[in-house]
């Protein structure tokens, strides 16, 4: 079974210890009045339904609206439901087990069943939330436009090595990649394959040229992440069309992405995988990890942990560092380990400003 994200959801981060006093009251007293209205919640739903539920089935979770979740059965038939306060917090791709109602109304989700993986990214007040379970690939979507930046890249391959999901990136919107552009993409695209992520090189809009992702989207659990603006609902609706999702246009003043997926939805793709389409987000914070576990998420990285000459080698400068060898030797990326660097020292300045 595949690990969770990031190893341990219940680490202590550098940030939390910052705390201060009226910080963590704060914090305290949030969660427990959200406990209190789910206490809350749970009693009226238990009034409500008592008497008219079916028996307990198996199911998935193929779409989340808030206070209820769509749920398919077994035979294909979907239902909305209520879930149980007391449950832990319910996601797209969850199995659960839940209870159909005997006439007309809401079902009622009252487990869940164990997760072979769980997608999280932290929230602002320092806790892990889950994205998408049971996941069995990540697609890392980027394209030309927005200027690609490998850092960003890191940052969603770097959850997906901490989270037990193989992950492929998907060069989007290939059409706009003009003379200028091809020698900086190419390089890009060399750098990843070099580490054995798959690269494939697309467009939307070119429905011939799609057979490379429909074939590594068969038969798998799939989910699309990246920076917003860079075509993933058209790329669900270039592979489903009846998904037909909303697609945004890049802002005219940032040059980033429109957010136009709103609410998780899990569809059935023709070839017999499913594919989780998320609400995007631009980065993917990784604030709440210590540097030891960002570089177990960097796999030519950890290949090299330990092998320095001193055992408390920071990897920055020491002689011996088995990291700056070889990088200096073109066994690794300078580019990427540049991207740890960066993405390590700036840990602890994202989960202060997370608290502020």
């Amino acid at each position: 079974m595949a690990t969770t994200q990031y190893r341990n959801d219940t680490h202590t981060t550098v940030a939390k210890r910052k705390l201060n006093r009226r910080q963590r009251w704060r914090i305290e007293k949030i969660q427990a009045e959200k406990r209190e209205r789910a206490q809350k919640r749970n009693d009226q739903l238990e009034e409500l339904v008592a008497d008219d539920l079916g028996d307990e089935q198996q199911g998935i979770i193929t779409a989340h609206f808030g206070q209820q979740v769509q749920v398919e059965s077994a035979d294909g038939e979907s239902r909305r439901c209520h879930f149980r306060a007391t449950l832990e917090q319910l996601v797209v791709g969850d199995r659960v087990i839940w209870q159909p109602p005997k006439s007309e109304g809401l079902g009622v989700v009252v487990a869940i069943e164990p997760r072979d993986t769980v997608l999280k990214r932290p929230d602002p007040y320092g806790n892990l939330k889950p994205v998408a379970a049971n996941v069995e690939q990540m697609l890392v979507v980027f394209a030309p436009l927005p200027t690609p930046s490998s850092t960003l890249l890191d940052r969603y391959l770097v959850a997906a090595e901490l989270s037990g999901i193989p992950a492929t990136l998907v060069l989007n919107k290939a059409d706009l990649i003009d003379e200028e552009l091809r020698p900086f993409i190419d390089e890009l695209k060399a750098m990843y394959e070099a580490l054995d992520y798959p690269v494939l090189e697309l467009s939307a809009h070119d429905h011939n040229g799609l057979a490379p992702l429909h074939e590594i989207l068969k038969g798998k659990i799939s989910v699309f992440v990246g920076q917003s603006g860079v075509g993933k609902s058209s790329l669900v609706n270039a592979v489903l069309p009846e998904a037909a999702l909303d697609v945004g246009d890049l802002s005219s003043t940032s040059g980033l992405g429109q957010h136009t997926t709103v609410t998780a939805r899990l569809f059935h793709l023709p070839t017999g995988g499913e594919l989780i389409d998320s609400p995007g987000i631009r980065e993917f914070g990784l604030w709440h990890i210590s540097e030891d576990e960002l570089l177990h998420g960097y796999r030519e990285l950890s290949e090299l942990a330990g092998h320095c000459k001193f055992r408390n080698c920071s990897h920055r400068n020491e002689p011996g560092c088995a990291f700056l060898e070889a990088a200096d030797s073109g066994a690794i990326s300078e580019e990427r380990l540049e991207n740890f660097y960066q993405i390590a020292d700036t840990l602890d300045e994202e989960g202060r400003e997370r608290y502020q």
